[in-house]
């Protein structure tokens, strides 16, 4: 029985072979990411394929003892000789994939893939997705600093706006890589200062100043993962003043329940403490009530911080 991986691959083995005449099975295999002894295994099942009726004329044709014994592949009778194309819904998605790609990249990477986004666009009729693409990227020059200094394992000083307590910090970093989480893009970096990994916003990078050191040797990053965790634990619900209805629209929601005086109840879907915190400090005396109540600890400790004891 063929595994879904191998359906895919013999798919494409098939108008791979047909461009390309004795060719290795080293090379085969190098192509397509697996072993010598998995393409053979491919072209056993390959032989065994073809248009419907079975007869010789019928099936795809292979010298299995040259294939093994010599190491190069010549398939004789393809039936099936017309090259693979995408579907209309394959290109515009892809077409939305480099777009994300374009938005998120440096200078030279964007123009390939808007260089790539138009003969895409190009196969399907100049034809544009049917979706709004929206991504939170930041400044070009900050996206290319950052991605040069990846590359080059360079540590740098951001001049970073932080939304939880609202202020510009400048803290010194070894950037890793550059994730996009519901379409925003975020920097994971180790904080040199703070000794552990940290996600940085792009778009609140004002700027990126090398230090003119290397980057130090640190343990795996954590994995990307989805920004609002969405499991049961993580849920926070808010009463909001009607002033603060804007945030059912503005962010990810679990539900939205009217309130009789205009108000409303959100359940807001909740991956990170911080950002939290100072949704709810933004909000101020526009937030009635915070379920469950130690979700609102940390910003009752900032505003303490602040006011004092007039804070209850």
């Amino acid at each position: 029985m063929t595994s879904g991986p191998q359906v895919t691959r013999l798919l494409t083995l098939v108008p791979y072979l047909l461009q390309r005449d004795w060719v290795d099975v080293a090379t085969v295999a190098s192509d397509f990411g697996v072993t010598p002894k998995q393409v053979l295994r491919d072209l056993e099942v390959l032989v065994m394929c073809g248009l419907p009726g079975g007869l010789p004329d019928d099936l795809i044709e292979i010298d299995l003892d040259v294939a093994r014994e010599e190491g190069v592949v010549h398939l004789r009778n393809a039936p099936m000789r017309r090259p693979l194309r995408f579907t209309s819904d394959e290109a515009m998605s892809l077409i939305v994939a480099v777009e994300a790609v374009r938005e998120t990249a440096d200078p030279a990477t964007a123009a390939a893939a808007e260089s790539v986004a138009r003969k895409l666009s190009a196969l399907v009729g100049g034809q544009t997705p049917r979706v709004s693409l929206g991504v939170e990227a930041g400044m070009s020059d900050v996206r290319l600093a950052l991605t040069q200094a990846i590359g080059e394992g360079s540590r740098v000083c951001l001049t970073y706006d932080g939304a939880a307590r609202r202020e510009t910090t400048q803290p010194v970093v070894d950037p890793v890589r550059i994730d996009v989480i519901d379409g925003v893009s975020y920097l994971v970096a180790w904080a040199v200062k703070r000794k552990r990994w940290r996600t940085y916003r792009v778009d609140r990078i004002a700027a990126v100043t090398p230090t003119g050191e290397a980057s130090d040797e640190h343990r795996a990053p954590p994995a990307k993962k989805g920004w609002f965790l969405g499991k049961e634990g993580n849920v926070v619900t808010l009463d909001l003043d009607a002033d603060a209805a804007w945030v059912t629209e503005y962010y990810p929601t679990r539900g939205v329940e009217p309130l009789s005086d205009g108000g409303v109840r959100v359940a807001l879907p909740v991956g990170d403490p911080g950002w939290l915190t100072g949704l709810i400090l933004r909000l101020g005396p526009h937030v009635r009530a915070v379920d469950p109540p130690k979700a609102a600890a940390g910003a009752l400790a900032e505003a303490r911080i602040v006011c004092g004891d007039r804070v209850a």
